[in-house]
């Protein structure tokens, strides 16, 4: 395929420049300790100075796949697909998501919110990002709302970000992992004292599992 219709493809969502796939338990938020196979997209303007997975940042170093390849191996794999980045709303998901729902999948997104959304999905989970605030239709739509605690300042724009998405989303707080040991005792004692909050730990980095 030429250079201008690979970029084309990329474009519409009908190939996207993938990072990595694997099939593993998902350690985060609502659906903490399931099994789920992740679709990591390349791509991501947002900036967060403590993102793991920076390598994910720059697209033009994952190549291109076809949305038919990403969801042979899926379906080969799971019954619940999450799609994660990055930042996959950089993307049109269209064409992905609809072709994992027609494969009769759950599929599952991991997102900032920063970009619109697109796609169709079982499960929204908005983490914002002070960098870059979600959209509204983000806001709109999410089923979960996950906020990382890296310092004290975070439980602020935790609350501001409750007021801001919808009533049914369930709420999280999650330590950021090089604070755990400062924020853990904080988040505890936060939730605590707000119930409306959950309590949300990367679970997969302490079993040593992807």
């Amino acid at each position: 395929m030429l250079k201008k219709e690979l970029q084309l493809a990329v474009e519409k969502g009908e190939m996207l420049p993938l990072m990595e796939e694997f099939y593993t338990i998902q350690g985060e938020g609502f659906h903490t300790g399931t099994a789920a196979y992740f679709v990591r997209v390349g791509g991501c303007d947002v900036g967060c100075h403590w993102c793991d997975v920076k390598e994910s940042w720059n697209a033009d170093l994952h190549p291109p796949t076809s949305v038919e390849s990403i969801v042979a191996n899926a379906a080969a794999n799971a019954k619940t697909i999450v799609v994660t980045g990055g930042e996959p709303l950089t993307w049109n998901m269209d064409p992905l998501t609809y072709a994992l729902k027609a494969a009769g999948l759950k599929v599952h997104i991991e997102t900032s919110g920063a970009y619109p959304l697109s796609g169709q999905w079982d499960w929204i989970c908005l983490s914002p990002k002070k960098t870059k605030l979600p959209t509204d239709t983000v806001y709109d739509n999410a089923h979960e709302l996950k906020v990382i605690i890296h310092n004290r300042h975070d439980f602020i724009f935790a609350e501001e970000q409750a007021l801001k998405v919808n009533e049914n989303a369930i709420l999280f707080l999650q330590p950021e992992w090089s604070k755990r040991d400062e924020m853990t005792p904080l988040i505890v004692d936060y939730v605590m004292n707000n119930p409306k909050w959950r309590v949300s730990l990367q679970t997969h980095k302490y079993l040593n599992i992807p």
